[in-house]
């Protein structure tokens, strides 16, 4: 019986055979072509373009349909890169000026621009250049007339294994057909996750090699709410699994009544629930799962959707979508959450190899370097603000100074908008997120300038524990109740109790029952996560009281490992809410 551990990123319990998808590569027959057969090979190379396109097109069909448009624009996004002119040359003028094939210049340049992706470090970039390689296969099987045709014919449910899935592979999964799937490759925030889970289709990334070990047809379990995945298991743990997996059913069932009732613990302490989204078409189902505002929102979308720089006018309309699902609830908009590496057009830059952009110009860096790009974000931020209970909140603010500079910008801008006679809204509330470990040891002075905190779970622990959560090698060591993550968290909100400023707490730590005890025995009473699992986690509240919370967390703070703590968090979880333990 073979267990691996991953990324889990669609809950859920799937049992079956394996289907098993090698790493997929091409043979390129030949890399030149003769002189005389150039203008052919480029014809040949511009239909196979053009076929592709097409291809993609009935994706963004079937997704938009399926899933909304939103979920769409990934297609949309695909379709741009594969139409870029600057990269349609680069690809003819090897074949021209070189006489490379077809295939082979394909290939050369769509893997150099994945390869520059992949090598900046950070896992959003390592999760792009898999859009490349998508590409990159799509066009190699048009050209070489291969496909990878498993997931279009399939005839008994399957759980998939394979060391990658391409967003166009997942968009097109049949879910009576696929009851799961697991990958080596992929993180968080890929695009194949963001469709995994609105498929509602049990699936675990970035699991590291394993296919070797696995034979097509031998039975596997995925335990998508807890990230293991388990081959060939003896008769006692699937038994146990498939108790699991009806539970996990019924579950959906109870829990729906869950989703209109009030979120307050058993001794009646209200514990806001708020919903974190990427799209702005979100908002709406969010509200529907019980959601009472929005923690993050985050807007990187506006920018990676199209080529281009969003307008103001772009920003506006989104926000306004939110505002109308929200307009007397909470919405925290985040500004531009992205490194410089990955911006569209000419604010792009290219990092020399060895420079790690996580650490580089993105965020509230970048903002605070093009100010126009700021402001145009701000302006619309302040217009929206007259519509609903809009507040603004800054990334990866590391020093006072970051944040004193990006609230003069924010002055700045509401000057301009009142000498145009614009209607904007100027006292909307200003925090900023703690996501470095600076922030949350500075918490004490940044408690006396900030209207609120956010706490980004997410880059807090990587930043802390110096581990890159989508690294298979290394995704072990990140554990969110590590003994230095509490510290960090208690230091947070002692310091907003103390100064009387509003704190929520967000990221993947959030969205796990387990923490939930313990972040309210901390003493945090707004927290916002996956819209997904609001219902379960208001079951949670619902019994618990916070005597039992405060006891739960004064416990777990005094443990000295992870493993400790989350073992200990996992038992009082079945004590409190014994159903979703399995």
């Amino acid at each position: 019986m073979l267990v691996k551990r991953g990324i889990a990123v669609s809950p859920g319990v799937a049992i079956g055979p394996a289907l098993v998808l090698g790493a997929e590569s091409f043979r390129i027959p030949q890399r030149f072509v003769s002189i005389d057969a150039v203008d052919a090979e480029v014809a040949r190379f511009r239909q196979a373009q053009e076929t592709v396109c097409l291809d993609i097109e009935g994706n963004e069909r079937l997704t938009a349909e399926r899933l909304g448009q939103h979920y769409a624009a990934i297609f949309s996004a695909h379709l741009m890169m594969l139409r870029d002119e600057r990269m349609l040359e680069e690809i003819e003028s090897l074949i021209r000026q070189k006489s490379f094939s077809p295939e082979f210049a394909v290939s050369r340049v769509l893997r150099q621009y994945a390869r520059k992706f992949q090598t900046l470090g950070g896992p959003y970039l390592a999760e792009r250049a898999a859009d490349l390689y998508d590409l990159e296969k799509r066009m190699l099987r048009q050209l070489l007339g291969e496909r990878r045709e498993e997931l279009r014919h399939l005839t008994v449910p399957v759980v998939v294994l394979a060391h990658n899935l391409t967003p166009s592979e997942t968009a097109g999964l049949d879910r009576k057909m696929v009851l799961g799937f697991v990958t080596e490759a992929g993180g968080a925030t890929s695009h194949t996750a963001i469709l995994a889970g609105a498929l509602e289709i049990p699936a675990i990334v970035g699991i590291g090699q394993f296919l070797d070990n696995v034979t097509g047809g031998e039975t596997v379990i995925i335990d998508g709410s807890h990230g293991s995945v388990i081959v060939d298991p003896d008769d006692e743990t699937l038994a146990k699994f498939q108790v699991s997996r009806e539970r996990f059913k019924t579950a959906g069932q109870r829990l729906e009544a869950m989703r209109q009732l009030p979120s307050e613990t058993a001794d009646h302490i209200p514990i806001k629930l708020l919903g974190n989204i990427e799209f702005p078409q979100e908002a709406e189902s969010t509200r529907q799962r019980g959601a009472v505002g929005i923690g993050l929102y985050r807007t990187e979308f506006l920018y990676l959707q199209e080529n281009r720089e969003p307008t103001e006018e772009d920003h506006y309309q989104a926000y306004r979508t939110v505002l109308e699902a929200f307009p007397h609830e909470p919405v925290i908009i985040r500004t531009l959450d992205l490194g410089a590496d990955k911006m569209p057009g000419p604010l792009r830059t290219e990092y020399p190899e060895g420079v790690n952009p996580a650490l580089s110009i993105r965020s509230i860096r970048l903002s605070l370097q093009h100010l126009e790009l700021f402001k145009t974000q701000l302006r619309a931020v302040l217009r929206a603000a007259v519509h609903g209970e809009v507040r603004v909140m800054f990334p990866l603010i590391t020093t006072l100074l970051e944040f004193r500079q990006a609230k003069m910008i924010l002055s700045d801008v509401a000057e301009d908008l009142e000498e145009q006679g614009i209607p904007f809204r100027r006292d909307i509330p200003v925090g900023i997120m703690v996501e470095v470990p600076s922030a949350a040891l500075l918490a004490e002075e940044f408690a006396r300038e900030v209207d609120f905190f956010s706490i980004g779970t997410n880059d807090l622990i990587q930043y802390t524990l110096a581990v890159d959560r989508a690294d298979p090698h290394v995704s072990s060591l990140y554990r969110a109740g590590d003994p230095s993550i509490l510290k960090l968290l208690r230091m947070v909100i002692t310091a907003a109790l103390k100064h009387d400023v509003p704190v929520s707490i967000c990221g993947q730590m959030c969205s796990d029952p387990l923490f939930v005890p313990l972040l309210i025995g901390m003493g945090y009473r707004t927290i916002s996560v996956t819209p997904q699992v609001i219902p379960e986690l208001k079951e949670i509240i619902r019994n618990l009281t916070i005597a039992r919370a405060e006891q739960i967390a004064a416990r777990a703070e005094a443990m000295e490992t992870a493993r400790d703590v989350e073992s200990y968090l996992r038992g009082e979880l079945r004590k409190i809410c014994p159903e979703q333990v399995s």
